[in-house]
């Protein structure tokens, strides 16, 4: 393996590592954004709470109807 060689599979390896890294940060700040407005749907609707997951999309389409 020529010493370019070794250059370029290293950058590629740098570039995968800053990918993954890209990517934990994404799905970070998506879970965060999706626990602040679950926080903040329970804070305007109490009553969700007790509603099954699988039955509260319903619950908010029939509601907004």
């Amino acid at each position: 393996m020529t010493e370019n060689e070794k250059k370029l599979l290293q950058a590629k390896h740098r570039l995968e590592e800053a990918e993954a890294r890209n990517r934990v940060k994404e799905r970070k700040a998506r879970t965060r954004r999706l626990i602040q407005e679950g926080a903040i749907l329970e804070k305007a609707m109490p009553e969700v709470t007790s509603i099954p997951l699988d039955a509260l999309g319903d619950y908010l389409c029939g509601r907004t109807k």
